[in-house]
Order: C-alpha cells, then sequence, then structure tokens
C-alpha cells in the first residue's frame, strides 16, 4: 500500500469554473495512479501552496482572475522545472495555447475530453511526449526558428508581447513578478535594438518577423 501512494502522480487543478474544476477532480480520482493534491481558482493561490502540493503535473486554464494562465506556467516552471504543465482549454488551435506551450507548457487538454482522452494526454506528457495537435506543433517550431533570428531576449519579447495584447506596463510587470522600471528598461532596450522609437513601430517590426504577435497600437 506505501508504495502503491509513493508511486502515484501528484496533480493540482487550476481552473476558475468550479464545475470545470470538479468534474476533472472526479476524473481524476477514478484514475488509482493520480493524486489530486489541491484545486484552485487562480494562479496565485497555487503558487503560494506549490512547495507543499509538489505536483508531477499542473492542470492549467488559460483565462484566470488576476495572473493568466501563461505567466502561470512561467512562474511554475522557472520554480518546478521538472512539473510538467498542461493548459485545459476550450479552443486547441488558438494563439494562446500557442503562447503557453511557449512558455513552457507540456501540452494540452480539451475541455471536453473524456476519460480516456484525459489519462491518455496526461501519460503522453508524463512519458515525455507532448500532446498537442499538428497545427499547433508546426506554430511551436516555426517561433522557435523565428525567434532564433531574433535581436530580442527571451524576457524583452515577452514584454513585447504584453505591450502587443494591450497591457500596461504596470500590468507586465506583474505577470513577470518585476518593477515597472524594469520594464521601462526593457522597452528601451527593445528600442535600440529594433532600431525604432515608439511601440506602435517595435511591435509593427516584431509583427512582421513574428516575434511576437498582435496589432499594432
Amino acid at each position: 500500500m506505501i508504495e502503491r501512494l509513493i508511486m502515484k502522480k501528484r496533480i493540482i487543478i487550476v481552473e476558475d469554473n468550479i464545475s470545470i474544476r470538479e468534474g476533472f477532480r472526479a476524473v481524476l480520482e477514478t484514475i488509482e495512479k493520480y493524486e489530486v493534491m489541491n484545486l484552485y481558482s487562480n494562479v496565485e493561490e497555487a503558487l503560494e501552496h506549490l512547495d507543499q502540493d509538489l505536483p508531477d503535473i499542473v492542470l492549467m486554464d488559460i483565462e484566470l482572475p488576476g495572473m493568466d494562465g501563461i505567466a502561470g506556467t512561467t512562474r511554475i516552471k522557472k520554480q518546478y522545472p521538472d512539473c510538467i504543465v498542461l493548459i485545459i482549454t476550450v479552443l486547441e488551435d488558438s494563439e494562446k495555447v500557442f503562447r503557453s506551450l511557449c512558455a513552457g507548457a507540456g501540452g494540452y487538454i480539451v475541455k471536453n475530453s473524456n476519460i480516456s482522452e484525459i489519462v491518455q494526454n496526461i501519460d503522453e506528457a508524463l512519458a515525455g511526449g507532448a500532446p498537442m495537435s499538428l497545427s499547433i506543433a508546426r506554430m511551436v517550431v516555426q517561433s522557435f526558428q523565428q525567434q532564433q533570428n531574433s535581436p530580442l531576449t527571451e524576457r524583452e519579447t515577452e514584454v513585447l508581447q504584453g505591450i502587443a495584447e494591450g497591457k500596461s506596463y504596470s500590468k507586465i510587470a506583474l505577470d513577470l513578478y518585476v518593477s515597472k522600471e524594469t520594464i521601462r528598461s526593457h522597452i528601451k532596450n527593445i528600442y535600440r535594438k529594433l532600431e525604432v522609437s515608439s511601440k506602435a513601430d517595435a511591435i509593427k517590426v516584431a509583427n512582421s518577423n513574428k516575434w511576437v504577435t498582435g496589432r499594432a497600437l
């Protein structure tokens, strides 16, 4: 019995929809090899208890109150690189799913998946795979190829992506857990590297090279 408990994979679920959250727990608790440690409605609470939960797998929604699932994925992977984050999504080919994968997520699970699909996706991720559609896989590969040609650092790209999404400096700073002054410093470096003098021009250049996604301001 003790050996069985040790071998169970520890899972936490971060999802603000209580029906979906409880639904996933109900499914996973029927699988002997999984143990659901906790459920959370936001990333901040999950991060607060991460050291106690020590999850092998995090099932993460993208659209969450406060910090979104993409920023949450980045934080969790930074704190526990071996933890596998699987995105819970409605639209499997959405741009946000793609960006969550670039942030370190190991794949995703569609919200209306049946039990066998959920288990198959989790098992695939635990085995070192990355459950995702072919179209998303192509986007990830193309992005990595394009980013190799980018003069921007990973953090500068994250900052510019936030601006492209219409986020304020304060919101970007909050998501990346840095100060507004640090964000301003990154912006200056972005302007210098891209040889531009405005946010709109920076986004236009980055968009044309597909280093970020979003509309020019």
